[in-house]
């Protein structure tokens, strides 16, 4: 297993795994697909948010990236996460150690807290994210429709402690 830098050639492999995610109806309020060309500001913007890649055996099986959560100066030493594995390899002890590296990357970027919006009914992802430090502090009710449905999200969030001294990045 090896926890790297998104790279461009692993664009193609982070769009299938993300369109799993959306397909899935468990992850995401989005539902349009995305393709390479979507994903390309990322690599763009490596060295303010890091993309993280799990690969296994030369293939990427997951990814764990950082983004924007507001765009309020107040705001920029928050960071927003996302997490996706590939669902051959769900469940099996490689979301951890992801998440891990993505806040060891928040934490060199200079980020005081990570957060990140859940669906309540994705109990490994509330599970996940408890397991590394994450705490549940609230709910958001009917946060928005997803195929016609109302879903609640809990918010989840991570605070640095190196980085809580009040100085912004």
């Amino acid at each position: 297993m090896l926890i790297r830098l998104l790279q461009e050639a692993d664009l193609a492999a982070i769009c299938q795994i993300y369109n799993q995610g959306i397909g899935s109806g468990n992850a995401t309020f989005e539902t349009r697909l995305r393709n390479e060309a979507d994903l390309q500001s990322w690599l763009e913007q490596l060295d303010q948010y890091p993309v993280l890649v799990l690969e296994q055996q030369g293939r990427i099986t997951g990814f764990a990236a950082l983004s924007s959560y507001r765009s309020r100066d107040c705001y920029r030493g928050i960071a927003e996460f996302s997490i996706y594995l590939d669902p051959r390899v769900q469940g099996k002890g490689y979301g951890l150690p992801l998440l891990q590296a993505l806040l060891h990357q928040a934490q060199q970027q200079g980020f005081w807290k990570v957060l990140s919006r859940i669906f309540t009914f994705n109990s490994a992802s509330r599970a996940l994210c408890k397991k590394a430090g994450f705490r549940e502090v609230g709910i958001y009710e009917k946060h928005a429709q997803l195929k016609g449905q109302w879903l609640d999200v809990a918010i989840v969030e991570y605070l640095i402690p190196t980085h809580q001294n009040g100085a912004q990045q």
